[in-house]
């Protein structure tokens, strides 16, 4: 039995633990298309002011059941993960309100977007922030109790780790949060970054107490298929808010055309649960080979990963770039780029970036990038098909034994 073929035997039970959960959310997003009765129509697009939009419309309340929320926004005019994070943030915070974030500092391209000086951030219109390390990977609740006062009108949480190297935060570990919150009386919007966490358990943040989610639909969302867009799930209240941010004040969700039609968005959320079982599969797999010839990689082999993100560690630039040129190599599209570091705007640091994907930039495909500075941290991500994530592992460890 080969090197590849002795990790998969040694993953069979973690494998059939997240066909169970795959299995179980298929049937929860299979319901939720029952009863919004989605139908054909709902697939074609419109134009102009988007009156009759039936296609937004539903998409929004078929997202919000799967998700356990009240309210759905789900839009191709949301156009990162990053944007729609934005456009949340500023339809619910107000000059003078603190912005405060428990999971660490948010990851790099946000950053901008909430102490910015001069280019629009929140920071520019009064909006205060404060952040609280997480200790040990776990929240650290003295310091949060202690930071809080009548200021604090969210509470953040990033669930995945960004460009840090950390743990993805659990939906048990992010429900404790929440009760915890609840129990010393913060009464605000607690507010969750979920881009790369939807669909690995059984439960999303907002079935454990989150009031907003967030999260990119060419990440895990949009299974695949969607070729562009975000969601914003949560409280009515809050949902109303930042639809009047999206459009305007005056319009709010009332409005909003897409000519290009919805198939691909209905179309992916239906695939999404088995996607990202995929993906997930393709992280234990690359995790174990990767553990077992010596590689820190990030969660450990003994925990389930709450996000479809890997963080491997290298002792040097060569191999990490090895490592993420392989993936490029062994993509369906621009197989022939050799990937170089550059200056990614958002990012303090050089990053290099293998994304040879159908859709650019999505992440939910077979992808791998990092900042080029020590300790060197490849964040890998994605794959459509399993299939695929083997063969790249076949030839990154082909170019790691050279």
């Amino acid at each position: 039995m080969g090197f590849i073929e002795n990790c998969e035997e040694e993953l069979k039970v973690k494998f059939k633990n997240i066909e169970e959960v795959s299995y179980f959310n298929q049937k929860k997003v299979l319901n939720a298309f029952r009863s919004n009765k989605v139908a054909v129509r709902h697939f074609n697009g419109t134009t102009g002011y988007g009156y009759d939009d039936e296609g937004r419309d539903c998409l929004g309340k078929l997202y919000a059941e799967v998700f356990g929320a009240e309210s759905g926004i789900v839009s191709p005019h949301l156009l990162s993960g990053t944007h729609a994070l934005t456009v949340a943030l500023f339809g619910i915070l107000r000059p003078n309100d603190t912005l405060f974030c428990i999971s660490g500092m948010p990851y790099d391209t946000l950053r901008g977007v909430i102490y910015g000086k001069n280019n629009g951030s929140l920071k520019d219109f009064g909006v205060n922030f404060r952040y609280c390390d997480l200790k040990d990977d776990c929240f650290d609740y003295e310091n949060i109790k202690n930071s809080i006062d009548e200021s604090v009108k969210i509470i953040y949480i990033q669930r995945s780790r960004g460009y840090e190297l950390r743990d993805a935060l659990s939906c048990e570990q992010i429900g404790e949060a929440c009760e915890f919150l609840r129990g010393i009386g913060f009464n605000g919007c607690i507010f969750v970054d979920n881009c790369y966490g939807e669909f690995v358990e059984k439960r999303e943040p907002t079935e454990v107490g989150a009031d907003i989610i967030v999260g990119s639909l060419i990440k895990n969302a949009g299974g695949g298929l969607a070729p562009t867009g975000g969601y914003i799930c949560g409280k009515s209240k809050y949902v109303d808010l930042i639809g009047k941010r999206l459009t305007a004040p005056s319009i709010g969700l009332e409005v909003g055309s897409y000519y290009g039609g919805y198939q691909y968005f209905y179309q992916g959320l239906f695939l999404a649960p088995h996607t990202v079982a995929q993906a997930l599969k393709v992280s234990l797999l690359i995790g174990q080979a990767m553990w077992k010839l010596g590689y820190n990689n990030y969660p450990s082999m003994e925990k389930s990963p709450c996000d479809i993100t890997r963080a491997i560690e290298f002792d040097n630039a060569d191999k990490m770039i090895d490592f993420i040129r392989e993936v490029q190599y062994a993509s369906p599209v621009d197989s022939y780029v050799t990937c170089e570091p550059w200056d990614m705007p958002g990012y303090s640091d050089k990053v290099i970036m293998a994304a040879g994907t159908f859709v650019s930039g999505a992440s939910i495909e077979l992808s791998a990038d990092g900042p080029v500075k020590p300790p060197y941290i490849v964040y890998f991500q994605g794959g459509l098909t399993y299939e695929h994530g083997r063969y790249a592992l076949e030839r990154i460890l082909t170019k790691l034994n050279k």
